[in-house]
């Protein structure tokens, strides 16, 4: 029992951690490892000591960090854990980094590699080998620097890990490029490039982009400067946009931890339930034994007994029906979260992203002295502010309004009040990458719908257009009738959709991630929205697309009817 409770104190200690809540996640390793030790369980108490060693170390505080470091070593020397043993010496030896302490780092490094030998662990030698070249690397010793690290690429690639070739290669090349080798640094950022990008490694692709913007540059090659320099800041603004999106789900890891707690918080209690009957179970046992001369008292009172056990019974079936009522209720709660969460950071993706790019703008206008551009582009942003500022409170107020499900409140609407809002919002996406777009939609068309649902509809089958749309394409908005409905027709004619997608094209099957034309990231989310929005709103959602030769969209509204 101990040993369960604390693996879900470790559980929530690792939910707080990764929701930034050090201290909180300190006292939840702490009560871990006590409940262990009640069951004697070295492996659960030492995993709980390299937890903590793990989070004082992010707090800075490496003093503590090496204390539990090394009573997790003790541990593990003492069962001869050798895998675990090694792993331990790594972590330790970063914390002996960060205080510089560069001697006994490296010592620690030296012994996690022979373990890692003796085993045979090829990758934990390599990372050990990685390392220690960093070390060297930091403290300028560029000649150690370049065999270690040299020594770790070899090992990494018997095994493939491409990740950490992709990473240390950079790191020698930084190396290399000091000690004044600029084509061999050239040429190992080049291969590491390539990796990274079979490999979709985007971290190692913005840094060695960078890395050779910044060599280019010093050999006065300022063309394949600035076409790395565009890479680099691609990717570090993609990478970015996928800090937003994690910092939502760090919401959603503390709303898990609660219910984590609430959960452990129903066992006990149905504990101490079980408890409660086993002990009216002895009194009836008791008074049999104390009473067994004067029948007809037993009879009287085993008669209160049974009835005191029923009224018992029927209270913990009633509690037990309201904490599963409330369960149900928490799990649907829960899941309409996530879908506003993911609608959320789906729409704001796109807008958001337009601001680096009008940045990158500013810089190239101020030095080419400009000012007249300077002055559009100061106007474009503060339409764009205004414009993404009211798309957030749309989008922040209906979901506030939710109770549960999603919100359905029809009305009647111009088509225009549907289509122009998405076209100003998305004019700066359309603008950085030369797409020509429907400025504004004119129409005398009235439907029945929910705004915010119908509005987010149209916005992201607009901005799965532009995503999808090559530099200098085309992509409009119209509106048309068709019977009883209005037809919302997005069209592009960009990369088109395979074949092989069409089939699950509205659905959560298969392969959802998909890249845009200029690095844009798609987490496959929208259509599927699409898809419930326009159901929602009695309508339906029709598509026909080639590859390479561009989509169509035709999204059916009601229209309005006058009674």
């Amino acid at each position: 029992m101990n040993n369960l409770i604390g693996a879900a104190q470790i559980v929530m200690g690792d939910g707080q951690r990764l929701s930034g809540n050090l201290k909180t996640a300190i006292r939840h390793y702490v009560d871990a490892a006590k409940y262990y030790q009640f069951d004697d369980d070295s492996v659960g108490v030492s995993t709980c000591y390299l937890s903590l060693g793990g989070t004082y170390h992010v707090l800075g505080d490496y003093d503590k960090s090496i204390e539990y470091y090394k009573r997790s070593i003790d541990i593990y020397l003492s069962l001869n854990d050798t895998l675990r043993l090694a792993s331990a010496y790594l972590n330790i030896s970063e914390s002996y980094r960060k205080e510089m302490n560069i001697d006994s780092a490296i010592i620690y490094l030296d012994e996690a590699k022979s373990f890692y030998d003796k085993i045979n662990y090829t990758i934990g030698s390599a990372y050990a080998l990685g390392n220690k070249g960093l070390i060297y690397k930091n403290i300028n010793e560029s000649s150690l620097a370049v065999k270690y690290l040299s020594e770790a690429i070899l090992l990494l690639k018997e095994v493939g890990d491409s990740y950490s070739i992709s990473y240390f290669s950079v790191e020698l090349s930084h190396v290399l490029a000091e000690q004044g080798h600029f084509r061999e640094a050239i040429e190992l950022d080049i291969e590491a490039l390539k990796l990274a990008r079979k490999e979709g490694l985007k971290e190692q692709i913005r840094d060695a982009s960078l890395q050779l913007s910044e060599l280019y540059s010093s050999q006065s090659n300022f063309k394949k400067a600035h076409y790395f320099q565009s890479q680099y800041i691609t990717y570090r603004d993609s990478i970015n946009n996928e800090e937003t999106v994690r910092k939502m789900a760090d919401l959603r890891t503390e709303f898990e931890v609660g219910l984590k707690q609430a959960e452990v918080d129903l066992k006990q209690k149905e504990v101490d339930l079980l408890q409660k009957e086993a002990y009216i179970s002895r009194v009836l046992l008791a008074a049999g034994g104390v009473f067994v001369i004067l029948l007809l008292v037993v009879v009287v009172v085993l008669w209160q007994l049974y009835h005191m056990k029923v009224r018992a019974a029927n209270v913990v079936r009633r509690k037990r029906q309201v904490i599963e009522g409330q369960h149900r209720r928490v799990l649907q709660l829960n899941a309409t979260k996530d879908r506003f969460f993911s609608i959320i950071s789906h729409d704001l993706r796109g807008p958001i992203s337009n601001f680096s790019g009008v940045a990158g703008l500013i810089q190239l206008y101020i030095e080419d002295g400009d000012y007249v551009e300077l002055k559009r582009i100061g106007r474009i942003l503060e339409n764009s502010s205004h414009e993404l500022s009211t798309l957030l409170d749309n989008l922040l107020d209906w979901a506030m309004n939710q109770q549960g499900v999603f919100p359905y409140d029809p009305e009647e609407v111009s088509a225009e009040e549907i289509c122009n809002p998405t076209l100003r919002v998305l004019s700066n996406s359309a603008n950085a990458k030369n797409i020509t777009m429907t400025e504004e939609v004119h129409s005398e068309y009235m439907v029945y719908v929910d705004v915010n649902s119908a509005t987010t509809t149209i916005r992201n089958l607009v901005s799965n257009a532009l995503k999808f749309t090559p530099e200098g394409g085309t992509v409009t908005l119209t509106v048309e009738r068709e019977g009883d409905y209005a037809v919302f027709v997005v069209e592009d004619n960009g990369i088109g959709i395979p074949e092989d997608k069409m089939k699950n094209l509205f659905g959560f099957d298969g392969e959802r991630k998909r890249w845009g034309t200029d690095g844009e990231k798609g987490v496959g989310l929208g259509l599927n929205l699409v898809r419930e929005f326009v159901e929602l709103n009695k309508g339906k959602v029709t598509v026909t697309s080639k590859e390479s030769q561009g989509s169509c969209f035709r999204v059916y509204f009601p229209l309005f009817v006058e009674e």
